[in-house]
């Protein structure tokens, strides 16, 4: 997988945590995921498409991260993945990769987007409808960690 799509989304995300919830966030290693189980309790995921590669972006939050930055963004303390959190989940992931989509379109690519899509609960999956490797990215913040993949697969001209 070309890097080029993998870095707009690490700075989308750490651009989205700062500016909206004051939350400073450090980057792991990334590596190459094997399975389709979520490492977090709760996940937003949202397809991509351009002339060029199509893909798809998954943040997956540990529950004491998303309980943490709900808590700052909203101003409101929730005790459980509810659905006002995992509403939170859904337009954390319309602004990463929005953000993300314009740093591509600097780089010539332009993505259309999908609407995401939120799953919550223990050992759920993650599900890439793409065929290139999925690279994932831990993060640690002082709340609880979570993790960006990204799966994308480039398309051939037919």
């Amino acid at each position: 997988m070309n890097v080029a799509f993998i870095n707009p989304f690490l700075e989308s995300i750490l651009n989205v945590l700062n500016t909206m919830a004051q939350l400073e966030a450090k980057p792991g290693r990334p590596m190459i995921k094997k399975d389709d189980v979520a490492c977090g309790d709760v996940t937003g995921v949202i397809g991509m498409t351009s002339a060029q590669a199509k893909g798809s972006l998954a943040i997956t939050f540990s529950e004491a991260a998303i309980l943490d930055i709900s808590k700052r963004m909203l101003g409101e303390e929730s005790n459980e993945i509810d659905a006002t959190v995992t509403d939170l989940v859904g337009e954390i992931t319309n602004m990463v990769t929005g953000g993300a989509k314009r740093l591509l379109a600097d780089q010539g690519y332009d993505f259309d987007l999908a609407i995401p899509a939120v799953v919550a609960g223990k050992n759920h999956k993650i599900m890439h409808k793409f065929h290139g490797p999925k690279v994932i990215v831990p993060f640690v913040t002082e709340a609880g960690d979570f993790f960006v993949e990204v799966c994308f697969e480039a398309i051939t001209p037919g």
